[in-house]
Formats: C-alpha cells, structure tokens, sequence
C-alpha cells in the first residue's frame, strides 16, 4: 500500500449503483438526450466562436480545418476509451476515478489536479470569449461599454514576458460565471434542461452559418491551404499539428459527459452514447465551421475575440443578419459551455473529497438541492477570478496541455485495465485494445509537445503545487490508506 494504492473496480461499481433516495447522494434524473446534449453543450462553443480564429491566424492559416481532423482523431481515439471506463464505472469523478483504479492514488491525484485547468481554467476562458461576443452584440445595439470592464488586466506580451493593460476586470466573463453557479447550485435537472435550450439554439446557429456562409465563400482566401512555415509551430504542418493542440480543449465536453455519471438513469447503456454521439456530431460541425470561416476571411483577420462575426461582415450587407444571429448564438452556446464545464469540475472534486483527498466541504451535498453546492460555489468564485484578470491566449494554451495529459492517463488506463482484470463487466468495450489505446496515448502526446515552452512551465509549476497539496493534506486524510495502513 502507499501512493501507488489502486482502488478496487468492484468497489466502485457498488459506489455506482447507490440509489438517489438519500439526502446525501447525486440524483439519478439524466436520460440520453440529456447527455448527448451535454456533450454538444460542452463541445460546440469556444472552438467555433473563439479559438478557431486564434489558431488560424497564430499557427494553421485555413489548414486549420485539418488540425480539427487531428484533434477529432486524437479525441475519437480517448473517447472510446473513455466509452468503456464510464459505462463500467459510472462514478462522478471521470478520469481522476478511472486512473485511481488503474495506476494509484498518486497517479490519479496528479490527474485530478490535472482536470482543474480542464475544467475549471477552461470554464474561465471560454467566459473570456463569451464576454467578447456580449460586447459586440451590445455595441451592434448602440450600448457601449468600457474597455476597461471588458478587458483583462494582465496580458502577455510578444516577448512572453506578463504585463498589464490598463484595465480593471473582465465584468461580464465574470459576472456570466457568477449566475451560472447560482442555477448549478439550485438542480441537475434544471440546469440539464436550460442546457438544452441553448445546445438547440447555437447548433441552429452553426448549420445556418455552415449553409449560408458556403455560398460566399472567396476560394482565394484557401490558398495556400498551408501557409509556409514561418518557425516552429507557425504555419506549415508543424502549425497544423500546434494548431490541433490549441483547440483541442475545445473537444472536452464529451470527457464532461463522464463527470455527470452518477446522475444517469441507465449510465451502462447511456455513457457510451451521450461520449460518441457528442464526439462525432460534434467534429463534423468543426470542420465545416473552420472552413467557411477561413474560406469568408482572410485567415490573419481572425486574431479576435468573435472571429466568426468578423468572417460574414466579410461577406458584406447580405449576411449582415447572419451576424446578429451569430452574436446570439455565441452568446447562448457560450454560456451553456461555461455552465458544463462548471458542473464537471464540481463533480471531479465531489469525488476526489469523498476519497479524501481534497477538503471535505466540497463532498457535502444541499439536503433540498441535492447538489454539491459549496464545492460549486467555491469553484465558481475561482473561475470568475481568472476569467475576469487573464487573457485567453494563455488560458486555452494552459487548458489543452491539462486536458491532453488526463486524455493519454484513460487511453493508457484502459489498456491496463484490460490486461490486470480481464474478467471485468465490460458493457461497452473499445475496440481494437491495444491499438486504439496506443493510438490515444501516441496522437495526445504528440500534441502536448508542440505547445509552447512558457505554457510547460506554467504546467510544471501547477503540477508541482498538486504535489505538494497532495502529500500535506491529500495522503494524510485518504481514506483508503486509512483502511490499507
């Protein structure tokens, strides 16, 4: 026993099957459309509202499209891998459960800690483009606001070097925060259906500008496809595959789904479905995005907080109306993004509290909301901090290396898995074990390389903090260490 302690899968599976009856459980009330729109809920939004056009015009130019490919292949193959853990052990805590099973309680909590900048981080930035497109869409109304209340007032500079803007705080990404956390703290149920509404309004948003913005489409603005490489990562296939590491946070909301596991009804039969289905529908939509967008603007005209505003004004007075509608769209599938990146940290750190390993408060449970309401509120203060003080350049960098390292932890989990218990209850199994687990592990860390130096850095010393929260408080309070002494 010690830090490489594994919990037992059995255990978990009758953790798993608790009833919702008690006071101090997770409801069971999520059928499969509400997960699959989950998915879509955290998938569809800041990759083709806000980073598409960040990496276009920083690292792909229009080869952009092929680094969704990239980053669609790396997340198909995590996904399936993510498929089979979830519906075998359908527990709230995601990656950070799976590798406590497969590799140890230091392993897991490296992950767990991990997940922070995948979903907590994460939430911060896409609030940071949220804010972009409600300022825009309230200067298209006449209604003006301060820079200085809708910009950062830390930001990095050509040099890399951390400096300041001159403004004050980022008032609305943070205030969008704050109400999200009131409404996630109040119900699933309720946050699960107004979800829906909104993953219904921006994938009406999206097919609308995929059908009518292909109409003007200049094909000149295509070529070259890929740009020549102008330094490492920049342009050329090296920029592709920098590119596919950029956005590729922008694929987390099907590892969401997994977070939600014990508020399904039947997860045996609807993890798998809510993973996948979100998976695919969902790159699909990407890479059409991403071609129209690059295919209405030039590429270098992307750098901004709206990008796929700025593509139709390209297309002139025509579209004009579409651009209202996107404003809309962004606006509503934004928040809806922030809101299940919100939910997922909350149930990652209910988890991680229930083992022990993370501060108690976050496992309690509202008696009337049944909700883990102090641990969201906590976690919503935190996002609304860095979300209201940081540019999203450093954010989404930070986000992608977080979500990479727990997506290559699951691919090599389920090998693992496979190989020490065999004999397991697999309702679904991924496929080709252990090619599509190799090629997970292979495809994201390929990806992890290629982002840039200070973003490692930043990485390594947030790992480091983890570590040491890990063994002040972590190892000391563990519960299954209690029980192995």
């Amino acid at each position: 026993m010690g830090v490489w302690t594994r919990k037992n899968v059995a255990d978990l599976q009758i953790e798993a099957g608790d009833t919702d009856e008690g006071q101090h459980t997770l409801k069971r009330s999520l059928g499969p459309l509400n997960l699959i729109f989950i998915g879509v809920g955290g998938i569809i939004g800041a990759g083709i509202f806000v980073l598409t056009g960040q990496a276009a015009a920083e690292h792909a130019g229009p080869a952009i499209a092929l680094s969704f490919v990239l980053a669609g292949f790396a997340c198909l193959c995590a996904g399936l891998c993510y498929a089979e853990f979830a519906a075998m052990i359908p527990i709230a805590g995601s990656a950070y459960t799976y590798a406590y099973a497969t590799m140890g309680e230091l392993v897991a909590w490296i992950i767990g800690w991990a997940l922070v900048l995948e979903y907590l981080v994460a939430a911060s930035a896409v609030a940071v483009g949220w804010s972009g497109y409600f300022t825009a869409f309230l200067g298209e109304l006449g209604i003006h606001l301060p820079q200085s209340l809708t910009s950062a007032p830390l930001a990095f500079d050509a040099a890399g070097h951390l400096v300041t803007t001159g403004a004050l705080l980022n008032v609305p990404a943070m205030s969008l925060v704050g109400v999200l956390t009131i409404f996630l703290i109040v119900g699933i149920k309720e946050s699960a259906n107004f979800n829906n509404v909104m993953v219904a309004v921006k994938l009406t948003i999206v097919l609308l500008v995929i059908v009518f913005g292909s109409m003007y489409v200049n094909p000149d603005n295509w070529h070259p496809f890929v740009p020549p490489a102008e330094g490492p990562g920049k342009f050329g296939y090296s920029g592709v595959v920098a590119g596919a590491a950029t956005i590729f946070f922008a694929y987390i909301g099907f590892d969401g789904v997994s977070t939600v596991a014990q508020e399904a009804r039947n997860p045996q039969r609807d993890m798998p479905i809510g993973i996948l289905g979100s998976l695919v529908l969902c790159t699909i939509l990407y890479i059409l995005m991403a071609l129209v967008m690059t295919g209405l603007a030039p590429y270098k005209e992307l750098a901004v907080p709206h990008p796929v505003f700025v593509a139709i004004d390209h297309a002139g007075p025509k579209l004009r109306w579409l651009g209202y509608a996107v404003n809309v769209g962004a606006i509503a599938g934004l928040a809806s993004v922030v809101m299940v990146l919100l939910l997922s940290q909350s149930r990652v750190f209910y988890t991680m509290a229930r083992d022990g390993l993370f501060f108690p408060m976050f496992a309690k449970i509202h008696p009337h909301f049944r909700t883990p309401h102090l641990g969201t509120l906590v976690i919503g203060l935190c996002s609304g901090l860095v979300a209201a003080t940081l540019p999203i350049g450093v954010i989404g960098h930070l986000v992608s290396l977080g979500t990479l390292s727990a997506f290559v932890m699951v691919c090599a989990g389920i090998w693992v898995l496979r190989r020490l218990h065999p004999e397991l209850a697999r309702p679904f199994r991924a496929p080709w074990v252990p090619v599509i687990p190799i090629f997970g592990v292979l495809s994201c860390g390929y990806m992890m390389i290629s982002l840039p130096r200070e973003t490692w850095e930043l990485f390594i010393g947030w790992m480091a903090i983890g570590v040491v929260i890990y063994f002040l408080y972590g190892r000391r309070h563990s519960r299954i260490s209690k029980r192995h002494p």
